[in-house]
Protein backbone atom coordinates (compact mmCIF):
# COMPACT_ATOMS: atom_id res chain seq x y z
CA UNK A 1 0.00 0.00 0.00
CA UNK A 2 3.14 2.58 1.03
CA UNK A 3 4.55 2.28 -2.69
CA UNK A 4 1.03 2.19 -4.63
CA UNK A 5 0.75 5.85 -2.68
CA UNK A 6 4.46 6.90 -3.47
CA UNK A 7 3.57 5.51 -7.32
CA UNK A 8 0.49 7.69 -7.22
CA UNK A 9 1.61 11.00 -5.77
CA UNK A 10 5.42 11.04 -7.39
CA UNK A 11 3.61 13.71 -9.81
CA UNK A 12 3.07 16.37 -7.66
CA UNK A 13 6.88 16.48 -6.97
CA UNK A 14 8.82 15.14 -10.12
CA UNK A 15 8.43 16.28 -13.60
CA UNK A 16 7.59 20.03 -12.49
CA UNK A 17 9.93 22.80 -12.10
CA UNK A 18 12.25 25.29 -13.45
CA UNK A 19 13.96 23.81 -16.29
CA UNK A 20 16.08 25.35 -18.34
CA UNK A 21 14.49 25.65 -21.93
CA UNK A 22 17.87 26.26 -23.97
CA UNK A 23 17.48 23.45 -26.66
CA UNK A 24 13.96 22.61 -25.87
CA UNK A 25 10.35 23.57 -27.74
CA UNK A 26 8.52 25.60 -24.90
CA UNK A 27 5.08 25.49 -25.17
CA UNK A 28 2.81 28.37 -23.61
CA UNK A 29 -0.90 27.92 -23.14
CA UNK A 30 -2.53 30.97 -24.67
CA UNK A 31 -3.83 33.35 -22.36
CA UNK A 32 -4.39 36.72 -24.04
CA UNK A 33 -3.97 35.92 -27.28
CA UNK A 34 -1.73 38.69 -28.54
CA UNK A 35 0.11 38.97 -26.13
CA UNK A 36 1.32 35.38 -26.04
CA UNK A 37 2.16 35.26 -29.53
CA UNK A 38 4.09 38.14 -29.13
CA UNK A 39 5.90 36.69 -25.52
CA UNK A 40 6.70 33.32 -27.59
CA UNK A 41 7.85 35.75 -30.38
CA UNK A 42 10.26 37.39 -27.65
CA UNK A 43 11.37 34.42 -26.19
CA UNK A 44 12.66 33.01 -29.49
CA UNK A 45 14.78 36.16 -29.54
CA UNK A 46 16.65 35.00 -27.22
CA UNK A 47 17.27 31.72 -28.85
CA UNK A 48 14.02 29.38 -26.85
CA UNK A 49 12.23 27.83 -29.41
CA UNK A 50 8.69 28.97 -27.83
CA UNK A 51 5.42 29.05 -29.45
CA UNK A 52 1.88 29.76 -28.49
CA UNK A 53 -0.10 26.37 -28.34
CA UNK A 54 -3.40 26.34 -30.70
CA UNK A 55 -6.38 26.44 -28.17
CA UNK A 56 -9.62 24.93 -27.46
CA UNK A 57 -9.22 22.47 -30.33
CA UNK A 58 -8.36 19.57 -27.79
CA UNK A 59 -11.15 20.12 -25.71
CA UNK A 60 -12.47 16.54 -26.08
CA UNK A 61 -9.64 15.89 -24.24
CA UNK A 62 -9.87 18.38 -21.66
CA UNK A 63 -13.46 16.67 -20.74
CA UNK A 64 -11.99 13.12 -20.84
CA UNK A 65 -9.16 13.99 -18.38
CA UNK A 66 -11.40 16.32 -15.83
CA UNK A 67 -13.82 14.93 -13.55
CA UNK A 68 -15.80 18.63 -13.93
CA UNK A 69 -15.20 19.78 -10.49
CA UNK A 70 -11.87 21.76 -11.79
CA UNK A 71 -12.55 25.55 -13.48
CA UNK A 72 -12.73 25.98 -16.95
CA UNK A 73 -9.29 27.00 -17.78
CA UNK A 74 -7.88 23.67 -16.44
CA UNK A 75 -9.77 21.74 -18.42
CA UNK A 76 -9.14 23.70 -21.84
CA UNK A 77 -5.20 24.29 -20.93
CA UNK A 78 -5.31 20.57 -20.40
CA UNK A 79 -7.03 20.04 -23.82
CA UNK A 80 -4.65 21.63 -25.53
CA UNK A 81 -1.23 20.19 -24.45
CA UNK A 82 -2.24 16.60 -24.74
CA UNK A 83 -3.85 18.06 -28.09
CA UNK A 84 -1.08 19.35 -29.10
CA UNK A 85 1.04 16.37 -28.06
CA UNK A 86 -1.04 14.04 -30.29
CA UNK A 87 -0.28 15.75 -33.40
CA UNK A 88 3.21 16.03 -32.89
CA UNK A 89 3.31 12.22 -32.37
CA UNK A 90 1.57 11.84 -35.52
CA UNK A 91 3.89 14.33 -37.56
CA UNK A 92 6.72 13.01 -36.05
CA UNK A 93 6.91 9.43 -36.01
CA UNK A 94 9.55 7.10 -34.56
CA UNK A 95 11.53 10.42 -33.91
CA UNK A 96 9.09 11.51 -31.19
CA UNK A 97 11.50 12.57 -28.45
CA UNK A 98 8.96 13.90 -25.33
CA UNK A 99 12.44 14.93 -23.73
CA UNK A 100 12.46 18.29 -26.43
CA UNK A 101 9.65 19.56 -24.91
CA UNK A 102 8.69 22.19 -21.57
CA UNK A 103 5.40 22.81 -21.04
CA UNK A 104 5.35 26.31 -19.40
CA UNK A 105 1.82 26.53 -17.02
CA UNK A 106 2.67 29.24 -14.70
CA UNK A 107 0.84 29.53 -11.01
CA UNK A 108 0.25 31.25 -7.80
CA UNK A 109 -0.13 30.96 -3.96
CA UNK A 110 -3.62 31.19 -2.74
CA UNK A 111 -6.49 29.90 -2.23
CA UNK A 112 -7.64 30.25 -6.29
CA UNK A 113 -7.44 26.52 -7.83
CA UNK A 114 -4.74 27.99 -10.57
CA UNK A 115 -2.03 27.53 -8.12
CA UNK A 116 -2.61 23.53 -8.81
CA UNK A 117 -3.10 23.04 -12.34
CA UNK A 118 0.71 22.48 -12.96
CA UNK A 119 0.19 19.71 -10.42
CA UNK A 120 -3.23 18.12 -12.12
CA UNK A 121 -1.46 18.54 -15.17
CA UNK A 122 1.48 16.28 -14.42
CA UNK A 123 -0.46 13.61 -13.46
CA UNK A 124 -3.07 13.60 -16.88
CA UNK A 125 0.66 13.55 -18.67
CA UNK A 126 1.81 10.72 -17.21
CA UNK A 127 -1.42 8.79 -17.25
CA UNK A 128 -0.11 8.70 -20.88
CA UNK A 129 3.43 6.50 -20.88
CA UNK A 130 4.72 8.23 -23.83
CA UNK A 131 4.24 11.70 -22.56
CA UNK A 132 5.90 11.08 -18.88
CA UNK A 133 9.19 12.53 -20.10
CA UNK A 134 7.49 15.94 -20.80
CA UNK A 135 8.60 18.70 -18.85
CA UNK A 136 5.96 21.31 -16.83
CA UNK A 137 7.92 24.32 -16.34
CA UNK A 138 6.35 26.62 -13.92
CA UNK A 139 6.95 30.75 -13.28
CA UNK A 140 5.20 31.59 -10.18
CA UNK A 141 3.84 34.66 -8.29
CA UNK A 142 5.48 33.99 -5.09
CA UNK A 143 8.95 35.50 -6.40
CA UNK A 144 6.84 38.01 -9.01
CA UNK A 145 7.52 35.51 -12.33
CA UNK A 146 10.91 35.52 -12.23
CA UNK A 147 12.57 33.57 -15.37
CA UNK A 148 15.74 32.69 -13.60
CA UNK A 149 16.57 28.98 -14.27
CA UNK A 150 14.78 28.99 -17.39
CA UNK A 151 17.86 30.87 -19.41
CA UNK A 152 21.26 31.28 -19.09
CA UNK A 153 23.71 33.69 -17.82
CA UNK A 154 22.31 36.75 -16.53
CA UNK A 155 19.42 36.79 -19.12
CA UNK A 156 16.69 36.38 -16.63
CA UNK A 157 16.05 40.13 -16.15
CA UNK A 158 16.23 40.49 -19.46
CA UNK A 159 13.57 38.76 -20.76
CA UNK A 160 11.08 39.07 -18.25
CA UNK A 161 11.27 43.12 -19.52
CA UNK A 162 10.68 41.62 -22.98
CA UNK A 163 7.94 39.33 -22.02
CA UNK A 164 6.17 42.66 -20.04
CA UNK A 165 6.65 44.77 -22.92
CA UNK A 166 4.68 41.98 -24.89
CA UNK A 167 2.20 42.23 -22.78
CA UNK A 168 1.45 45.62 -22.81
CA UNK A 169 1.51 46.00 -26.92
CA UNK A 170 -0.73 42.79 -26.23
CA UNK A 171 -2.73 44.89 -24.46
CA UNK A 172 -2.55 47.62 -26.81
CA UNK A 173 -4.19 45.54 -29.91
CA UNK A 174 -6.64 44.07 -27.87
CA UNK A 175 -7.90 47.73 -26.71
CA UNK A 176 -7.37 49.04 -30.48
CA UNK A 177 -9.66 46.17 -31.77
CA UNK A 178 -12.40 47.19 -29.24
CA UNK A 179 -12.23 50.56 -29.88
CA UNK A 180 -12.21 50.41 -33.81
CA UNK A 181 -14.40 47.32 -34.73
CA UNK A 182 -17.94 48.89 -33.49
CA UNK A 183 -17.31 51.56 -36.09
CA UNK A 184 -15.14 50.07 -38.80
CA UNK A 185 -16.25 51.10 -42.63
CA UNK A 186 -16.54 47.57 -43.72
CA UNK A 187 -17.28 44.33 -41.43
CA UNK A 188 -14.02 42.41 -40.89
CA UNK A 189 -11.26 45.20 -41.77
CA UNK A 190 -10.49 45.44 -38.26
CA UNK A 191 -9.87 41.94 -37.13
CA UNK A 192 -8.30 41.32 -40.28
CA UNK A 193 -5.62 44.35 -39.87
CA UNK A 194 -4.93 43.68 -36.10
CA UNK A 195 -4.40 40.29 -37.41
CA UNK A 196 -1.62 41.24 -39.76
CA UNK A 197 -0.34 43.98 -37.35
CA UNK A 198 0.14 40.75 -34.82
CA UNK A 199 2.31 38.85 -37.33
CA UNK A 200 4.34 42.29 -38.25
CA UNK A 201 5.08 43.18 -33.88
CA UNK A 202 5.93 39.17 -34.27
CA UNK A 203 8.80 39.89 -36.36
CA UNK A 204 9.84 42.70 -34.26
CA UNK A 205 10.35 40.78 -31.09
CA UNK A 206 11.94 37.58 -32.60
CA UNK A 207 14.37 40.25 -34.16
CA UNK A 208 15.48 42.49 -31.63
CA UNK A 209 14.39 40.55 -28.56
CA UNK A 210 17.26 40.54 -26.96
CA UNK A 211 18.88 43.87 -28.10
CA UNK A 212 18.70 47.00 -26.24
CA UNK A 213 16.95 48.75 -29.50
CA UNK A 214 13.55 46.78 -29.15
CA UNK A 215 11.45 49.02 -27.23
CA UNK A 216 12.00 51.89 -29.98
CA UNK A 217 11.48 49.72 -32.80
CA UNK A 218 8.25 48.42 -31.04
CA UNK A 219 6.87 52.01 -30.39
CA UNK A 220 7.79 53.15 -33.77
CA UNK A 221 5.85 50.19 -35.72
CA UNK A 222 3.18 50.84 -33.25
CA UNK A 223 2.70 54.29 -34.18
CA UNK A 224 2.86 53.39 -37.95
CA UNK A 225 0.17 50.57 -36.66
CA UNK A 226 -2.02 52.99 -34.76
CA UNK A 227 -2.27 55.36 -37.85
CA UNK A 228 -3.70 53.17 -40.42
CA UNK A 229 -5.85 51.33 -37.79
CA UNK A 230 -7.69 55.29 -37.39
CA UNK A 231 -8.18 55.18 -41.14
CA UNK A 232 -10.73 52.07 -40.66
CA UNK A 233 -13.21 54.07 -38.45
CA UNK A 234 -16.35 55.55 -40.08
CA UNK A 235 -16.32 58.82 -38.08
CA UNK A 236 -19.79 59.40 -39.05
CA UNK A 237 -21.19 56.83 -36.22
CA UNK A 238 -21.39 58.14 -33.32
CA UNK A 239 -19.95 57.08 -30.18
CA UNK A 240 -21.80 53.88 -28.41
CA UNK A 241 -22.28 52.81 -24.76
CA UNK A 242 -18.99 51.58 -22.97
CA UNK A 243 -19.31 48.53 -21.67
CA UNK A 244 -16.37 47.33 -18.96
CA UNK A 245 -14.97 43.72 -18.33
CA UNK A 246 -13.80 42.06 -15.47
CA UNK A 247 -12.90 38.99 -13.93
CA UNK A 248 -10.70 36.30 -14.20
CA UNK A 249 -7.72 36.77 -16.35
CA UNK A 250 -8.00 33.58 -18.48
CA UNK A 251 -11.84 33.79 -19.25
CA UNK A 252 -12.41 37.44 -19.93
CA UNK A 253 -9.64 36.83 -22.74
CA UNK A 254 -10.09 33.50 -24.52
CA UNK A 255 -13.20 34.53 -26.87
CA UNK A 256 -13.90 30.89 -27.52
CA UNK A 257 -14.40 29.84 -23.14
CA UNK A 258 -16.18 32.90 -22.61
CA UNK A 259 -18.79 32.53 -25.90
CA UNK A 260 -17.39 35.13 -27.78
CA UNK A 261 -19.20 37.98 -25.47
CA UNK A 262 -17.16 40.89 -26.50
CA UNK A 263 -18.53 40.29 -30.67
CA UNK A 264 -22.25 39.90 -28.64
CA UNK A 265 -21.69 42.91 -26.89
CA UNK A 266 -20.34 44.94 -30.03
CA UNK A 267 -23.46 43.45 -31.64
CA UNK A 268 -25.84 44.60 -29.55
CA UNK A 269 -24.46 48.32 -29.97
CA UNK A 270 -21.97 48.36 -27.16
CA UNK A 271 -18.05 49.25 -27.20
CA UNK A 272 -16.29 47.07 -24.81
CA UNK A 273 -13.02 47.76 -22.88
CA UNK A 274 -11.77 44.43 -21.44
CA UNK A 275 -9.67 44.98 -18.42
CA UNK A 276 -5.61 44.06 -19.49
CA UNK A 277 -3.48 41.56 -19.02
CA UNK A 278 -0.77 43.85 -17.39
CA UNK A 279 -2.88 44.81 -14.63
CA UNK A 280 -2.36 41.59 -13.39
CA UNK A 281 1.64 41.86 -13.45
CA UNK A 282 1.30 45.16 -11.43
CA UNK A 283 -0.77 43.27 -9.10
CA UNK A 284 1.53 40.62 -8.42
CA UNK A 285 4.61 42.91 -7.95
CA UNK A 286 2.73 45.33 -5.83
CA UNK A 287 1.16 42.67 -3.57
CA UNK A 288 4.37 40.79 -3.27
CA UNK A 289 6.11 43.92 -2.18
CA UNK A 290 3.21 45.22 0.09
CA UNK A 291 3.88 41.77 2.06
CA UNK A 292 8.16 42.55 2.13
CA UNK A 293 6.81 45.25 3.99
CA UNK A 294 4.71 43.90 6.34
CA UNK A 295 7.81 41.20 6.85
CA UNK A 296 10.21 43.80 7.39
CA UNK A 297 7.98 45.60 10.21
CA UNK A 298 7.20 42.31 11.85
CA UNK A 299 11.13 41.55 11.87
CA UNK A 300 11.93 44.76 13.23
CA UNK A 301 9.73 44.75 15.96
CA UNK A 302 11.22 41.57 16.34
CA UNK A 303 14.79 43.05 16.50
CA UNK A 304 15.73 40.67 13.83
CA UNK A 305 17.98 42.33 11.62
CA UNK A 306 19.02 39.74 9.06
CA UNK A 307 15.14 39.32 8.67
CA UNK A 308 15.43 42.94 8.08
CA UNK A 309 17.75 43.07 5.66
CA UNK A 310 16.23 39.82 3.90
CA UNK A 311 12.86 41.77 3.11
CA UNK A 312 14.22 45.17 2.85
CA UNK A 313 15.83 43.31 -0.83
CA UNK A 314 12.73 42.45 -1.51
CA UNK A 315 11.27 45.36 -1.15
CA UNK A 316 13.53 47.24 -3.24
CA UNK A 317 13.40 44.15 -5.66
CA UNK A 318 9.28 44.05 -6.00
CA UNK A 319 9.37 47.97 -5.91
CA UNK A 320 12.06 47.75 -8.86
CA UNK A 321 9.50 45.93 -10.98
CA UNK A 322 6.43 47.93 -10.31
CA UNK A 323 7.97 51.28 -10.89
CA UNK A 324 9.57 49.94 -14.62
CA UNK A 325 5.98 48.65 -15.53
CA UNK A 326 4.14 51.35 -14.61
CA UNK A 327 7.13 53.68 -16.82
CA UNK A 328 6.44 51.23 -19.50
CA UNK A 329 2.74 50.85 -19.39
CA UNK A 330 2.48 54.94 -18.69
CA UNK A 331 4.86 55.76 -21.98
CA UNK A 332 3.41 53.46 -24.30
CA UNK A 333 -0.46 54.39 -23.34
CA UNK A 334 0.64 58.17 -23.81
CA UNK A 335 1.97 57.68 -27.19
CA UNK A 336 -1.46 55.45 -27.82
CA UNK A 337 -3.96 57.87 -27.03
CA UNK A 338 -2.35 60.27 -29.03
CA UNK A 339 -3.31 58.88 -32.08
CA UNK A 340 -6.49 57.65 -30.63
CA UNK A 341 -8.98 58.27 -27.55
CA UNK A 342 -8.91 54.79 -25.67
CA UNK A 343 -9.08 54.12 -22.10
CA UNK A 344 -6.38 54.26 -20.05
CA UNK A 345 -5.19 51.56 -17.82
CA UNK A 346 -5.96 51.31 -13.86
CA UNK A 347 -2.91 51.88 -11.69
CA UNK A 348 -2.89 49.07 -9.08
CA UNK A 349 -2.89 51.66 -5.71
CA UNK A 350 -5.76 53.74 -6.98
CA UNK A 351 -7.50 50.53 -7.10
CA UNK A 352 -6.50 49.48 -3.43
CA UNK A 353 -7.73 53.45 -2.88
CA UNK A 354 -10.79 52.46 -4.65
CA UNK A 355 -11.52 49.92 -2.35
CA UNK A 356 -10.78 51.32 1.12
CA UNK A 357 -12.85 54.45 -0.23
CA UNK A 358 -16.01 52.34 -0.06
CA UNK A 359 -14.70 49.87 2.66
CA UNK A 360 -15.85 46.87 -0.09
CA UNK A 361 -12.50 44.46 0.33
CA UNK A 362 -9.27 44.31 1.11
CA UNK A 363 -6.19 43.67 -0.68
CA UNK A 364 -4.98 41.83 2.14
CA UNK A 365 -7.28 38.80 1.22
CA UNK A 366 -5.60 38.27 -2.22
CA UNK A 367 -7.02 37.03 -5.29
CA UNK A 368 -8.25 38.26 -8.30
CA UNK A 369 -12.06 39.62 -6.37
CA UNK A 370 -9.29 42.77 -5.31
CA UNK A 371 -9.03 43.54 -9.03
CA UNK A 372 -12.38 43.02 -10.17
CA UNK A 373 -14.31 44.48 -7.60
CA UNK A 374 -11.86 48.25 -7.80
CA UNK A 375 -12.32 47.87 -11.28
CA UNK A 376 -15.80 47.81 -11.35
CA UNK A 377 -15.68 51.13 -8.98
CA UNK A 378 -13.25 52.11 -11.51
CA UNK A 379 -14.91 51.95 -14.59
CA UNK A 380 -18.44 53.60 -12.99
CA UNK A 381 -16.37 56.24 -12.16
CA UNK A 382 -15.09 56.67 -15.51
CA UNK A 383 -18.71 56.88 -16.52
CA UNK A 384 -18.72 53.12 -18.02
CA UNK A 385 -22.43 52.51 -19.00
CA UNK A 386 -22.23 49.05 -17.64
CA UNK A 387 -19.44 46.23 -16.30
CA UNK A 388 -19.99 42.60 -16.52
CA UNK A 389 -17.92 40.08 -14.50
CA UNK A 390 -16.67 37.45 -16.54
CA UNK A 391 -15.52 34.05 -14.31
CA UNK A 392 -15.67 30.16 -14.75
CA UNK A 393 -18.40 28.59 -12.94
CA UNK A 394 -18.09 27.97 -9.59
CA UNK A 395 -14.91 29.91 -9.23
CA UNK A 396 -14.34 31.78 -5.77
CA UNK A 397 -12.67 35.03 -6.58
CA UNK A 398 -15.49 35.61 -9.50
CA UNK A 399 -18.58 34.31 -6.54
CA UNK A 400 -16.98 36.61 -4.08
CA UNK A 401 -16.61 39.43 -6.56
CA UNK A 402 -20.20 39.18 -7.53
CA UNK A 403 -21.79 39.02 -4.11
CA UNK A 404 -20.10 41.96 -3.06
CA UNK A 405 -20.50 44.28 -6.25
CA UNK A 406 -24.30 43.14 -6.64
CA UNK A 407 -25.11 45.87 -3.80
CA UNK A 408 -22.50 48.46 -4.48
CA UNK A 409 -23.39 48.72 -8.65
CA UNK A 410 -27.19 49.29 -7.45
CA UNK A 411 -26.39 51.81 -5.55
CA UNK A 412 -23.78 53.79 -8.28
CA UNK A 413 -26.68 52.57 -10.77
CA UNK A 414 -24.86 51.30 -12.98
CA UNK A 415 -26.37 48.71 -15.32
CA UNK A 416 -24.20 44.96 -14.03
CA UNK A 417 -24.05 41.47 -15.48
CA UNK A 418 -22.82 37.89 -14.18
CA UNK A 419 -21.43 35.78 -16.74
CA UNK A 420 -20.69 32.80 -15.25
CA UNK A 421 -19.06 30.42 -18.21
CA UNK A 422 -18.49 26.25 -18.23
CA UNK A 423 -18.45 24.14 -21.85
CA UNK A 424 -22.10 24.11 -21.75
CA UNK A 425 -24.90 25.83 -23.77
CA UNK A 426 -26.46 28.29 -21.87
CA UNK A 427 -29.99 29.05 -22.98
CA UNK A 428 -30.91 31.88 -21.08
CA UNK A 429 -27.38 33.90 -22.03
CA UNK A 430 -28.59 35.75 -25.16
CA UNK A 431 -31.48 37.18 -23.18
CA UNK A 432 -29.42 38.02 -20.25
CA UNK A 433 -27.08 40.01 -22.27
CA UNK A 434 -30.48 42.09 -24.22
CA UNK A 435 -31.69 42.74 -20.64
CA UNK A 436 -28.55 43.77 -19.81
CA UNK A 437 -27.63 45.85 -23.33
CA UNK A 438 -30.90 47.38 -22.80
CA UNK A 439 -30.31 48.50 -19.62
CA UNK A 440 -27.17 49.93 -20.42
CA UNK A 441 -28.64 52.02 -23.87
CA UNK A 442 -31.03 53.45 -20.90
CA UNK A 443 -27.77 54.37 -18.50
CA UNK A 444 -26.18 55.61 -21.60
CA UNK A 445 -28.86 58.15 -22.89
CA UNK A 446 -29.35 59.81 -19.36
CA UNK A 447 -26.05 60.18 -19.22
CA UNK A 448 -26.07 61.98 -22.50
CA UNK A 449 -29.36 63.90 -21.31
CA UNK A 450 -27.30 65.41 -18.14
CA UNK A 451 -24.20 66.41 -19.96
CA UNK A 452 -26.54 68.19 -22.87
CA UNK A 453 -28.31 69.65 -19.64
CA UNK A 454 -24.81 71.04 -18.09
CA UNK A 455 -23.50 72.08 -21.33
CA UNK A 456 -27.30 74.77 -21.78
CA UNK A 457 -26.96 75.66 -18.78
CA UNK A 458 -23.49 76.72 -19.16
CA UNK A 459 -23.80 78.73 -22.01
CA UNK A 460 -27.06 80.24 -20.41
CA UNK A 461 -24.63 81.47 -17.87
CA UNK A 462 -22.60 83.09 -20.25
CA UNK A 463 -24.95 85.08 -21.82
Amino acid sequence: MESESRTSFQSLNKGIGVYNAKDKTLLMPQLYRFATHLMAAGFRGFGIKAQALETYKGLDFGKAHTSGKECLPCLITTGDILYYMQNEKRRLGENFNPDNYIYLMPESDGPCRFGMYNKYQRMVLDSFPELRRVRIGFITSINDYSFEGMIDGNKATDIRKTGYLSIVIGDVLDRLTCRIRPYEKERGLTDAFVEEAMHEMEDIFETYGDTTVLYDKVLDKLHGIIREAVQIIDHTIPRKPLVGIVGEIYLRAHDQANHDIIRVLEHHGAEVVNTSFAEWINYISYHRMREAKRGFVLSMKQLRLRKMIHYIKKVIAFKSNLVYEQYIQKRIYKSFRSFIDVAEDHHVSHLEDLLKQEDAFDFDIGTEACLSISGILSYARDRFNGVINVYPFTCMPGSVTTSIVRPLTSRLRIPYLDAPCDVSIQPGREAAIRTFMYQVYQHFKERERLTNNHIQGEKIVCA
